[in-house]
């Protein structure tokens, strides 16, 4: 009979489809806010190159259990759930936003089958609906962290209705059916903590529906027992063993779970929950107060909020408080129906405790009586208690329709509730819609939050609406003046407004507000982790003066005196301390770091820059390296690291090093560095097509790319091309006119294949202009002036270039065949020198291929710490690429048309000497 009435039909199961599509559709137009930021955007986990063993390993936010930082919720499958999301459509909120409303519907339809145990169908069917439609379950069905509820929802119930079975012919025992149900608690538990609650509803069933027991009848057999007067039955010795079962199975969960957060307790501030660090009686008094309050949201939805910590539930602080009159009555009407359910047998009574466990039990991890938590209200934990809440009222609709007076009203008042809780619900998820929209409605019903107003700020913030948004974190300040996380957000906040004098005003407010250092005594357990980055906002804003470097470290080395497991603090201060020339103590720094996170890819990448600072190439590619093997798209690893190995002149890394920044422009493509080293690979293996292509690419992205601009000209002039290089020469100077081999390039160009002697002379000049003590440039506008058979301005332009560098002994043979020149010289004798006095292979070392560029534009970024949420993030540091560093090596092919440019310059010289002979 039982199973029978406990089927749902096709008909009932698509009634509940219906009204749950008709009420959360709109939630599909909903984004990522309040904590799904967290476990959804910046989990780390949720991305295939995690290894999937991390989900085991780390908290719902995928912060490490072993962190003191962690929340040490522990819910891996349902996490798994996210990346699957994530592994079919990436951060498309749309499609987890729908997956919630699916795991709804099948929680609604098995609550129907379970309602179905102790309610006749309709009543059944109005306590599904009425559960369906209850505006309370917007955040756990809209907010897509709410999973983690229906998700354990779906196997508590199933382990429930697993365990229904296990009650034999005769009152044996069928065991298969109880391991079913040792298993889907553990699986409900491993979506959620309160998934294990299920074992006391087990149990309370066993004893009370399945046995039919009552609280007298067990009094009496206990007393007859104790007194000797009978034995315990045999039906009562197999009930026992079943719940020795049952709870030497929840044990070994427990156990499991105590092991899984190491023993201990997640930390949490006043803020978080003030009724937790409050002393007697105000604790006991508040804590037992907010259980009216949720009853009170499960009664009357009409004004629900995301967040209902901090100040928005003010302490109950004396017994003369009023508030404890609705305390009272709470307790005295659960009380009479705890006592009515457990003292008299019948249908009715049996409904009313399995409503009543559905209620309690499942609430107790949350409700702070027996260790705290990181609320004070949070609606979504209401989710399974008022799955009880709704056959209590299905029942007592039941009770009032069968009377023919109230039929009429019983059903038009079920009619208005199911309706408006319809439209509230539907209303309700708009306010989901986006961050700004959640805050701003939860403002609407508590302004004594702190919270609320900064997290409005932080929406507002993200709109890079900073005017705006420092008027809430300011209003935040007013309403909390001792909240830390609200001084940093205002000193944030003028920082991005470039206010540097407020900003830093506002992070001293905060730091004043920090707890003094007290020896012996463990500091994190007194205050957030998140604010002592207070003390990185403020050493970040002041290291901007060079002359406040030592007071920044100072700032970094007292986080580090406080918390030394910041990691976040040895980082910045590693980057300090390179800023201030110090490698080696920058490299302890990054090293303790490493010492706290082996797996931080951005660590090992920092460290690699300090090896490139201290001179030590090898090292710092082993540790670029390791990022890569931590994390294969590090971008920035992959850049620096092609480009020390690019710089290393060592060809068997060519390939590799080219592997890298293909991957690189892959991750990056708009960044025309990428392909500009592309084209210099490219060059370096005399591939000048490729090397062609790579270079015009970058210049397409970046128009004025000195580096590409200037090596584009330079491929040109090196592969026979000097007329396309000219066109490129003039770009380039455009944008940088005092580009000095750009311009001695350009002036080659014209003299020796354009026969422009003025264009030239022009180039030369501007060149002498810039840097009196060129020699090249020097040089070459004394050949033009030999190419203009000014042999006295040549002479004296010789001899001043002789003294610039009185060691070439081109310069002295050129001086002396114009001396020889002058005194032999007939009025019709003329000759010409090449353009670079080409005598030896040295002087076209010096005139072209020297002129290579090799560093791409200038790229750096810094360490940095944003706290618009109280977290700090790592970004990346990189090194800082000087401009047109020389080519170190030649290659053979570069060599052979040195020499024969070297050969052809001496058939020139040969000829002038024999013009100057006399010949």
């Amino acid at each position: 009979l039982l199973e029978k009435m406990a089927d749902v039909s096709l008909k009932e199961a698509a009634l509940i489809v219906g009204v749950v599509a008709a009420c959360y559709w709109n939630s599909l137009f909903c984004g990522f806010v309040f904590d799904d930021v967290s476990a959804i955007l910046d989990n780390k986990d949720l991305h295939p190159s995690t290894p999937l063993k991390n989900l085991f390993q780390n908290d719902f936010w995928g912060t490490p259990m072993s962190e003191e930082r962690s929340h040490k919720s522990y819910r891996p499958l349902t996490v798994l759930t996210f990346r699957l999301n994530y592994l079919f459509s990436e951060l498309n909120a749309v499609y987890y936003h729908f997956l919630n409303l699916v795991f709804h519907v099948v929680v609604c339809v098995v609550f129907l089958k379970v309602c179905k145990l102790f309610l006749d169908n309709r009543s059944s069917v109005v306590a599904s609906l009425l559960f369906a439609v209850h505006p309370i379950h917007t955040e756990a069905v809209t907010g897509v962290v709410g999973r983690a509820e229906l998700l354990s929802s779906i196997f508590f119930l199933a382990a429930f209705l697993s365990y229904t079975k296990s009650k034999g012919p005769d009152n044996t025992i069928v065991w298969t059916p109880i391991a079913v149900t040792v298993f889907l608690v553990a699986v409900a538990t491993l979506c959620k903590e309160q998934g294990i609650t299920v074992v006391g509803i087990c149990c309370v069933y066993e004893v009370f529906i399945a046995q039919g027991y009552t609280l007298p009848v067990l009094l009496d057999t206990a007393v007859q027992i104790l007194r000797g007067k009978g034995s315990i039955p045999f039906s009562m010795l197999q009930t026992l063993l079943k719940l020795i079962v049952l709870m030497f199975s929840t044990l070994l969960l427990v156990v499991v779970r105590v092991q899984v957060i190491q023993s201990q307790l997640p930390v949490f501030t006043r803020f978080d929950n003030p009724a937790a660090v409050s002393p007697s009686p105000a604790r006991q008094l508040t804590f037992n107060y907010l259980l009216p309050v949720n009853a009170w949201l499960l009664l009357n939805p009409s004004e629900l909020c995301c967040d209902w910590t901090m100040g928005t539930i003010p302490l109950v602080e004396s017994l003369l408080d009023v508030r404890n009159v609705a305390t009272l009555t709470f307790f005295c009407f659960l009380g009479s129906l705890i006592v009515f359910s457990l003292r008299y047998p019948g249908e009715s009574s049996k409904t009313v405790l399995m409503a009543l466990c559905l209620i309690v039990l499942p609430f107790i991890p949350a409700s702070n009586l027996f260790f705290p938590v990181g609320f004070v209200v949070a609606e979504r934990v209401l989710y399974v208690p008022s799955m009880g809440f709704c056959i209590l009222v299905a029942h007592g609709w039941k009770k009032l329709s069968n009377k023919s007076v109230l039929r009429k009203i019983s059903w038009v008042g079920l009619a208005a509730v199911l309706l408006t809780h319809a439209l509230k619900t539907l209303h309700r998820n708009w306010d989901w819609e986006s961050e700004y929209t959640l805050f701003m409605s939860a403002l609407k019903v508590n302004k004594n939050n702190a919270k609320l107003w900064n997290n409005v700020g932080h929406a507002l913030e993200n709109e890079k609406n900073f005017e705006r948004a420092l008027q809430f974190f300011i209003q935040a300040t007013q309403v909390q003046p001792d909240d830390i996380g609200a001084h940093m957000n205002v000193g944030r906040t003028y920082k991005n407004l470039n206010k540097t004098k407020e900003a830093e005003e506002s992070y001293m407010i905060a730091k004043s507000l920090m707890p003094q250092i007290i020896p012996g005594k463990k500091y994190a357990a007194r205050v957030a982790p998140n604010h002592l980055n207070v003390y990185i906002n403020l050493a970040n804003l002041i290291r901007a003066n060079e002359s406040r470097l030592e007071e920044a470290d100072q700032l970094y080395r007292q986080a580090i005196s406080m918390r030394p497991d910041f990691k976040q603090a040895y980082i910045s201060r590693g980057e300090l301390l390179l800023k201030m020339n110090k490698p080696l103590k920058a490299k302890e720094a990054y090293l303790r770091a490493l010492d706290l996170d082996r797996n931080n890819a951005d660590l090992w990448y920092n460290l690699a820059i300090v090896y490139i600072e201290l001179k030590d190439p090898t090292e710092a590619l082993k540790n670029f390296n390791r990022a890569l093997e931590l994390n294969p798209t590090h971008k920035l690893a992959l850049f620096n690291s092609a480009l020390l190995m690019q710089e290393s002149g060592d060809a068997r890394l060519r390939p590799e090093a080219k592997q890298r920044l293909l991957h690189y422009v892959k991750e990056e493509p708009q960044d025309a560095n990428g392909y500009f080293n592309l084209g210099m690979l490219a060059m370096d293996d005399k591939k000048d097509m490729e090397a062609e292509a790579w270079m015009k690419k970058a210049i397409r992205l970046q128009p004025n790319f000195r580096s590409a601009l200037f090596n584009l000209a330079l491929l040109y002039s090196q592969t026979g091309k000097e007329l396309m290089a000219l066109p490129v020469l003039e770009d380039l100077l455009r944008y940088y006119p005092d580009h000095t081999k750009g311009l001695i390039l350009k002036g080659d160009i014209l003299m020796n294949q354009k026969k422009d002697i003025v264009g030239a002379k022009m180039c030369f000049e501007k060149i002498l202009e810039l840097d009196p003590t060129n020699v090249q440039g020097k040089h070459n506008l004394c050949v033009v002036y030999f190419e203009e058979r000014d042999l006295i301005k040549a002479e004296k332009c010789l001899v001043e270039t002789l003294a610039l560098a009185p060691h070439e002994e081109y310069i002295q043979r050129h001086l002396n065949i114009v001396r020889s020149k002058i005194a032999s010289l007939s009025a019709t004798e003329q000759s010409s020198l090449p353009a670079d006095g080409t005598a030896t292979a040295e002087e076209k070392k010096n005139s072209f291929q020297n002129l290579k560029e090799v560093k791409n534009e200038q790229k750096t970024t810094q360490t940095t710490v944003d706290n618009s949420k109280g977290h700090s993030k790592n970004k990346k540091r990189t090194e800082k690429n000087s401009m047109d560093k020389e080519t170190p090596k030649k290659s053979t092919k570069e060599i052979k048309d040195i020499e024969k440019k070297r050969v052809a310059a001496l058939k020139r010289l040969e000829e002038i000497e024999r013009i100057l002979n006399g010949e």
